[in-house]
């Protein structure tokens, strides 16, 4: 399956209400380079906007050309674009993969007093899913770049897709989104463009639904832009690796395996808010505006569910340290945000926050916090098969008796955003399960949840 995309324009102000101004730059033909229109950057500068992107054509190669160009186009107000054809260039096929030449991201190095662009090129030496790089390209007048030394060649991945670069205080980060380990989007540090470039403990905005994240900021805030993937026929487990949704878009190595994952190419926008700690490294938070947006309060009334469970006008106390217990409250609507505060007890082995659960209490989903593990999963019960959560749809939080947690989740149909603390975000989608009710539940152990709302928009 091949995918030849143009590129259209959303704008916003709040990350709620969206307006599209449609095409800007259309694809070419089947006998122009850019036939597809692929990832890119766009960056004011001398006077003018600048679109530099990926022109992909996956019929060139048969007639022995590059599939992958880089290619740039102007634009006096981000509207009407012009392609400068003639300012197209390729890999230099000394050192880089003749068809792996794309995703250029431009910005201008003070230091250098030049343009740099990042490129997600492959070498065509190594163990071939090892060849992954950031090329780097240098201009002084945005039409012609000098291919210099790779930026970063760790040795780690098949590509370096959607690179991304931006500094915070004393450091650098390096973004770029990778498909042969995780399907997740990284990021790395370093005090200097010139590197090294290592990676903290957590090494991710989010988890395997979320992918090709790039980064904008409004001169105060700085925002992570992914994708929440659709999932292959509409369904929560994949029923076999052959129907893994994962296509690549270009002809790989034979040895080189990328599925199985169930996860489409490509969903719905979710924006984070990315936010610097005290040592440097990063976390993100829901923007401010998408969490004020749900203002309009809904009525709940929590039930016994199964287990002990106490409800008071303090919230809801269950004690399962054997077993498992829950309480579930009214329905939830197709779009809403639900929060809660959690503290569980010592030895507590899971505990968190249920959604679309049917009346019997026989199916539901389940947001988990796993204190033994460290860890925040999705999880869904029934499960399909020897499964023991959504693997990879997981993040790693520091987790610690009698001690507060703060839940939010977003969903909107099926998308879903959960947030804990406010620093660490996971996506997933929400397909089998299509309505029920909203609880709390405990696993092996002890929880309060407290600060308990429910809202839409």
């Amino acid at each position: 399956m091949y995918w030849p995309g143009s590129w259209y324009q959303i704008s916003t102000e709040d990350f709620v209400h969206f307006t599209e101004h449609g095409q800007v730059l259309p694809r070419g033909n089947r006998n122009q380079q850019d036939l597809g229109c692929f990832a890119g950057s766009v960056i004011e500068a001398e006077g003018l906007y600048h679109i530099f992107y990926a022109g992909n054509n996956r019929y060139f190669p048969d007639q022995g050309k590059p599939e992958d160009g880089i290619m740039h186009a102007i634009s006096h107000d981000l509207l009407h674009w012009t392609k400068v054809p003639e300012d197209t260039f390729y890999a230099p096929l000394e050192r880089y993969d003749r068809d792996d030449w794309r995703d250029p991201f431009v910005f201008w190095n003070e230091e250098a007093k030049e343009y740099w662009m990042l490129v997600v090129a492959r070498l065509k030496t190594g163990p071939s899913r090892r060849r992954g790089c950031t090329a780097l390209c240098v201009s002084r007048d945005l039409k012609k770049w000098d291919v210099r030394e790779p930026f970063w060649a760790p040795g780690l991945y098949v590509d370096h897709e959607c690179p991304d670069l931006f500094r915070m205080g004393d450091w650098w980060y390096l973004v770029f989104s990778e498909f042969s380990e995780q399907h997740r989007t990284h990021y790395r540090m370093s005090r200097s463009l010139k590197g090294p470039w290592f990676a903290p403990e957590c090494d991710s905005f989010d988890g395997r639904a979320y992918y090709a994240a790039k980064t904008a900021s409004d001169g105060h805030r700085r925002f992570a832009f992914g994708w929440n993937p659709t999932r292959y026929d509409k369904n929560d487990y994949l029923r076999s690796n052959r129907d893994s949704g994962f296509v690549p878009c270009k002809p790989y190595p034979s040895n080189i395996e990328l599925g199985p994952s169930g996860w489409d190419w490509g969903g719905n926008l979710v924006v984070h808010e990315i936010v610097q700690e005290t040592d440097g490294t990063l976390s993100v938070k829901v923007p401010d505006s998408v969490d004020r947006a749900f203002s309009q309060d809904l009525d709940f009334h929590f039930q016994n569910g199964m287990g002990p469970v106490e409800i008071s006008t303090d919230g809801i106390q269950l004690d399962a340290p054997g077993g498992f217990a829950c309480s579930p409250a009214g329905a939830m609507p197709r779009r809403c945000k639900i929060e809660t505060t959690v503290v569980f007890e010592k030895n507590t082995r899971g505990c968190g926050l249920m959604f679309r659960v049917s009346d019997d209490l026989d199916s539901a989903y389940y947001f988990r916090l796993e204190p033994l593990r460290n860890r925040l999963v999705f999880d869904t019960w029934p499960r399909s098969g020897d499964i023991p959560f959504d693997a990879g749809v997981e993040r790693p939080i520091t987790l610690s008796p009698n001690t507060s947690i703060d839940l939010k989740v977003f969903v909107d149909d099926t998308v879903c955003v959960v947030y804990a603390d406010n620093r660490v975000a996971m996506n997933t989608r929400l397909y089998d399960l299509k309505h029920g009710r909203w609880g709390v539940f405990v696993n092996e152990g002890s929880a309060k949840f407290h600060n308990l709302r429910i809202s839409t928009l």
